[in-house]
């Protein structure tokens, strides 16, 4: 498939490997900001060498036909349902679902609502929500994240990263040529800055809604661990299978919440932490695919 259509917008999607392959080894991968599904290339090639399958689609705000004005339409229900959009299109009632940075949130959130239709979590970079939460009142999480204030902000945002991106590119983070290329002319055309913030500012719309919940959520994490355990694992949490992979050097997600996740895992939990920066789609391809493929095969350690 080369396109689905959900809630009235079309979305594209990289269809590749064995396209008879059956869904337990089919992979879904949510690609960040300010990404494309073009993050996903290297990974997907290899595991594409394994036999199996991988979705990737460009994500509500960054496909072109799916960039809504209202930023109610990018709260996480609504992304999540954009994926629940893509298995039906695809006929596909569960699979090996994978995300990176927002694709990561989304892929925490559409666990935590779907659970039956996925077959194993592979996260990359972004820590469980409720150990991001926890890490924001208790470490310097808080510093870290300081960059989404701005861009709550209408318009400015657009305007500055716009010009930015037009004079600099993404100089300093080391991406591959090919995809910093490919982020680039994606979000320099009209209208994509706009919509690829649109999910931090829906958070704003989801928080008011929904304060109350994830108050209760945090207020029953534990406060503490030692060192030598590590904190206690809620009562509930993540069942499925799970491999969160974290890498020391990121700048924006620190070590207290990615420390905390295995904590909101209560099934078969696996926590990779890597000598590498936030970019582990594209810089840690080689040990970004053979994680996932662990999860898909059964081969995890």
């Amino acid at each position: 498939m080369e396109t689905f259509n959900h809630d009235g917008m079309t979305f594209r999607v990289r269809d590749g490997g064995p396209s008879d392959a059956p869904e337990e080894r089919t992979v879904v991968l949510l690609h960040g900001f300010p990404q494309t599904s073009a993050a996903w290339s290297d990974v997907s090639d290899r595991l594409h060498a394994q036999g199996l399958r991988t979705l990737a689609p460009d994500t509500r705000g960054i496909a072109p036909s799916a960039r809504p004005a209202r930023r109610e339409e990018y709260r996480i229900d609504r992304l999540v349902s954009d994926v629940v959009g893509l298995l039906d299109a695809a006929g596909l009632d569960a699979v090996h679902l994978v995300g990176h940075d927002w694709g990561g949130a989304i892929a925490w959130a559409f666990v935590r609502r779907h659970p039956d239709r996925v077959r194993s979590l592979t996260v990359l970079s972004t820590p469980h929500p409720g150990a991001m939460a926890w890490a924001m009142r208790h470490s310097t999480q808080g510093l870290k994240s300081w960059y989404m204030l701005p861009l709550l902000v209408p318009a400015v945002p657009e305007l500055a990263i716009g010009w930015g991106l037009r004079r600099f590119g993404m100089a300093g983070l080391g991406l591959p040529k090919e995809q910093e290329r490919e982020y680039v002319d994606a979000l320099t055309t009209f209208g994509a800055l706009g919509g690829a913030i649109g999910p931090y500012r829906g958070m704003t719309t989801r928080r008011r809604r929904s304060a109350g919940a994830s108050e209760s959520s945090s207020s029953s994490s534990p406060s503490s661990s030692s060192p030598s355990t590590g904190p206690r694992r809620s009562g509930r949490g993540v069942a499925v299978p799970t491999t969160y992979v974290w890498g020391r050097h990121d700048a924006y997600l620190g070590r207290a919440a990615a420390e905390r996740t295995g904590s909101h895992c209560t099934g078969d939990y696996r926590f990779v932490e890597v000598d590498a920066d936030h970019w582990l789609p594209e810089k840690q391809s080689e040990l970004v695919a053979r994680e996932i493929a662990s999860r898909v095969l059964g081969t995890v350690d």
